[in-house]
């Protein structure tokens, strides 16, 4: 079990990190297969890089083709810091990919962007 309380699954040899995930991957597969999205990926890496170092990689869960723009889609239970973090940095890298945000319906979340608290300075 994960440190999210996810429990990993095994469907078609493929190995996912929780229920969800899988599912969603059979979702993608179905949507492959009546050709409404083309060459469905797990797993594809992203370097992140800014002013020539790397900051993090950031890894997605699916990759694939529609309309002939290439996605990149995480599905998430919930959104944490980390991932708002690194979603900001690949829009900011990567602005020629689309990165969708799912949740177990399949829906597209919104993903809202905080703003930065203000740090009071002493006298």
């Amino acid at each position: 079990m994960s440190k999210y309380r996810n429990e990993k699954v095994t469907i078609d040899g493929e190995t996912f990190d929780s229920k969800g995930e899988a599912e969603r991957y059979r979702q993608l597969k179905l949507l492959e297969r009546a050709r409404v999205i083309q060459s469905v990926g797990r797993q594809p890496r992203f370097v992140l890089v800014v002013n020539a170092q790397q900051v993090c990689e950031y890894r997605a869960d699916f990759a694939y083709f529609e309309n002939g723009r290439q996605v990149i889609e995480d599905f998430k239970g919930f959104i944490t810091p980390e991932f708002r973090l690194k979603r900001k940095l690949f829009n900011a890298l990567y602005p020629a990919l689309e990165l969708r945000v799912t949740n177990r319906k399949g829906e597209v979340l919104k993903i809202r962007t905080r703003k930065a608290s203000k740090v009071g300075l002493a006298a």
